[in-house]
């Protein structure tokens, strides 16, 4: 399962909006909404986030396994 929980992490610690992932840095709001919901991105989005917020992907993503039951 993905989580994109350390996304919203450093986002928040970096001072940096949605907002600004939109119109600075070219990030489409579909991705944005992808990523609010935990659906698979691209690699090259992934760069993208990594690029615009200087950092590596386990800021970005973490799987998790998924719960039983």
């Amino acid at each position: 399962m993905i989580s994109y929980e350390p996304l919203w992490d450093t986002m928040k610690r970096q001072g940096v909006t949605t907002y600004a992932l939109i119109n600075k840095h070219d990030i489409p709001a579909s991705t944005i909404h992808s990523l609010k919901h935990n659906k698979n991105v691209t690699m090259y989005t992934l760069e993208k986030l990594c690029m615009a917020l200087n950092c590596t992907p386990d800021s970005i993503v973490r799987f998790e396994k998924e719960k039983d039951g």
